[in-house]
C-alpha cells in the first residue's frame, strides 16, 4: 500500500512538472490583465436600474410571458443579485482549498506555488468585489432581499469532502463563468454598464483560474490512492446536491423578495409559477450549464471510469431533466 502511495505522488509530481509552462502562462496573464476594483471596475458608478442585470439565456425572464417588461428587468436585477452574492459565497470556499493544495508546492515547484498565491489574492479580492456590488445593489433596490447561505457554514461543508470532489466541483465553477460570459453576458447589449463590466473583469482573471484548477485536478487524480476515487465521485455528487439545496432555498427567498413588490398585480396562479421560474433558472445557471460544458466533460470523462461517469450521470439526471 506505501508503495502504491509512493507512485501516486511521483506520478503527480510528474505531471506538475510537466505543466511547469502552463502555471508560468497563467502568472503571465495575471499580471498582464491584473486590475484594481475601484479604479477599473466601478470607476464612481451605480447602478443603472433602467437596465437588466443578467441577459435573458441566464435569468430567463423571457419565459414568464405575463410579466411586463419593467417587471422582467426587475426580475433579472434580483437575480443577478443572487448571481453575484453566490460567487462570492463559492469564492470563500475555493480560496481555502487552493491555500491548502498550494502547500504542495511550497518545497517544490515555485512557478506553481506562485500561480496559486496569485489565484488566491485574486479570490479575496473577489470575493470584496461582490460585497460592494452587494452594497450598490442594496442602495437601489427595495429592502427585504436576503441571502440565505452563510459563505462560512458553506464552506466547512464542503471543504470536509474529498480534495478529488472540491477541485472538481470548483473546475465546474470556473468554466460555467467563462461560457456565462462569453455566451450571454458579453454579447448582451441592453445590460447595466457597470454590471456587465463586473463580470468582464471577473471574467479575466477566472480565464487563469480555470486552468489552475483542471492541473490541480489533475495531479489530485493521480496522487489519488487506489480504490478511492468512488467515495471521491460519490462526494463531488453529494456537493452538487448541496448546491441545489442552496438554490432551492435562495430561489423561494428571491421569489417572496419579487412578490412583495409586484405580486398585487398577479393572479395567484401567475404568482405560483415565479418561484419554480427562478429554481429553473439558478439550476441552468449553476449546475446544468457546467456539467454539460464540453470541457468540463472531456476532463470528467478523463479522470473517471466508465462506471464511475456513469454513476455521476445517473444521479445528475433529475436535475438535467428539472430544467
Amino acid at each position: 500500500m506505501q508503495q502504491a502511495d509512493q507512485g501516486n505522488l511521483a506520478a503527480a509530481n510528474a505531471i506538475a512538472g510537466t505543466n511547469s509552462n502552463r502555471y508560468a502562462r497563467c502568472i503571465a496573464a495575471s499580471k498582464r490583465i491584473r486590475w484594481d476594483i475601484d479604479d477599473d471596475v466601478i470607476r464612481g458608478r451605480e447602478f443603472d436600474f433602467d437596465q437588466k442585470f443578467l441577459p435573458d439565456g441566464l435569468s430567463k425572464v423571457n419565459e414568464l410571458e405575463f410579466l411586463t417588461e419593467a417587471e422582467q428587468r426587475f426580475l433579472s436585477q434580483v437575480q443577478g443579485r443572487t448571481y453575484a452574492n453566490i460567487f462570492g459565497l463559492v469564492e470563500r470556499y475555493i480560496n481555502a482549498k487552493i491555500l491548502e493544495v498550494s502547500q504542495r508546492h511550497v518545497l517544490g515547484d515555485q512557478v506553481a506555488l506562485e500561480a496559486l498565491i496569485r489565484f488566491s489574492d485574486e479570490e479575496i479580492k473577489h470575493q470584496e468585489l461582490f460585497r460592494r456590488i452587494e452594497r450598490l445593489a442594496a442602495d437601489g433596490m427595495p429592502e427585504g432581499y436576503s441571502v440565505v447561505a452563510d459563505p462560512n457554514e458553506v464552506a466547512k461543508v464542503v471543504l470536509g469532502k474529498s480534495t478529488w470532489a472540491v477541485l472538481g466541483l470548483t473546475c465546474h465553477i470556473e468554466l460555467f463563468t467563462q461560457e456565462h460570459y462569453r455566451e450571454s453576458i458579453q454579447p448582451c447589449e441592453d445590460l447595466s454598464p457597470l454590471y456587465k463590466d463586473v463580470f468582464l473583469f471577473h471574467w479575466k482573471e477566472e480565464s487563469q483560474h480555470a486552468i489552475l484548477d483542471e492541473l490541480e485536478w489533475r495531479a489530485e487524480n493521480a496522487r489519488l490512492p487506489a480504490g478511492e476515487r468512488t467515495r471521491a465521485v460519490q462526494d463531488l455528487i453529494a456537493l452538487v446536491v448541496a448546491v441545489d439545496g442552496i438554490l432551492q432555498a435562495q430561489s423561494a427567498a428571491d421569489a417572496e423578495y419579487f412578490l412583495m413588490q409586484v405580486g398585487s398585480r398577479l393572479t395567484e396562479g401567475q404568482q405560483a409559477q415565479i418561484a419554480p421560474a427562478i429554481l429553473r433558472a439558478y439550476r441552468w445557471q449553476y449546475i446544468v450549464s457546467g456539467v454539460t460544458a464540453p470541457r468540463f466533460m472531456e476532463i470528467l470523462a478523463e479522470l473517471t471510469s466508465e462506471a464511475e461517469l456513469k454513476i455521476i450521470q445517473e444521479a445528475l439526471t433529475p436535475l438535467l431533466e428539472a430544467v
